[in-house]
């Protein structure tokens, strides 16, 4: 692994003991709180395993749902489930503990997992919506651009640059000392939250990070912008009244996750690091990294009146 071992020597630190492990102070204090929000995390995280992988196994086991589109939502689902994965078991287990630690080795491999995922997850929203372009915008051309392998690269790629960002992201952070300090104000490990705690200068890694940002987060919202502009200019001059309805409403929905996803990962990742980590911080993490995963399956696909006969038919054999 191309990381920097933890407790070499920067900045003339030598004598300073390196971190072994993290503490993390979580969403709340109180034992109560703790509880009831054991619950909610619960009913989100079932929530978003049966979602996702209810869309797995259905795409995969219907030949109606070989498409593109769907597709591409396989691999959407499959992201959701190691996004989420990543951090929520581990947070469940904390509300019911009263020391709440992770080795740094662990606190490593849950940044790695965490960037990969939610990287490629937002370059396969941007992905998708040029599926959906396509599809309403130049339909008759459908079939020559969205071929099998078209679809095969587009996936590749976008998981190629989430784990091209997730291996920037984390040399850089996981590059630093961390000396002395080893309490995160944080549930769980992510780059802005550990860089609170760098025992050295952090713009330079601040800049990586944002520069990540703008290649993972604003290039993909960007494109996705521009694609749902020219959908809603095409449907603008349909005849029909009830088609027009269906696309603005797959529209609004999808573009309702694009701004809860995105809003929130631009907030937290490029903006400039402060040295405290608030309780607006950690609510705002909540949202891409448990709340999206749960409603993506919902918006994306189990509305869907393909996915509802696929599950008609799937459990009748």
């Amino acid at each position: 692994m191309p990381f920097c071992k933890q407790g070499q020597t920067l900045m003339g630190e030598e004598n300073q003991t390196s971190v072994t492990e993290f503490v993390f102070l979580g969403l709340s204090q109180d034992p109560h709180i703790q509880v009831l929000l054991f619950f909610l995390f619960l009913i989100i995280y079932l929530l978003t395993l049966l979602g996702n992988l209810l869309m797995v196994v259905l795409i995969h086991m219907d030949s109606r749902l070989h498409t593109p589109m769907y597709f591409f939502l396989r691999n959407l689902s499959f992201a959701d489930l190691c996004f989420s994965t990543t951090t929520v078991p581990q947070v469940l287990v904390h509300f019911l503990v009263r020391r709440k630690t992770i080795s740094f080795a662990g606190c490593s491999m849950q940044i790695i997992v965490l960037l990969l995922t939610g990287c490629t997850e937002c370059a396969l929203l941007a992905v998708m919506s040029y599926d959906r372009y396509v599809a309403v915008c130049k339909p008759l051309h459908y079939s020559t651009i969205m071929t099998h392998w078209a679809c095969v690269r587009l996936a590749v790629g976008s998981w190629a640059s989430g784990a091209f960002v997730s291996l920037v992201d984390t040399t850089f952070t996981l590059c630093l000392p961390y000396r002395g300090n080893n309490i995160i104000n944080h549930f769980f490990c992510e780059p802005p939250a550990l860089l609170k705690l760098a025992s050295a200068d952090t713009y330079s890694t601040e800049m990586a990070i944002f520069a990540m940002g703008v290649v993972i987060l604003l290039a993909p919202v960007s494109l996705i912008l521009v694609s749902y502009w020219n959908i809603i200019c095409t449907v603008i001059q349909m005849h029909s009244g009830e088609g027009r309805l269906k696309v603005f409403s797959t529209c609004g929905s999808h573009l309702m996750v694009v701004v809860l996803f995105y809003g929130s990962a631009i907030f937290a990742y490029m903006r400039p690091n402060s040295k405290l980590m608030n309780e607006r911080d950690k609510m705002i993490s909540v949202f891409y990294s448990a709340v999206t995963p749960m409603l993506n399956p919902i918006i994306y696909s189990l509305r869907n009146k393909d996915v509802k006969g696929a599950f008609r038919r799937v459990t009748a054999k």
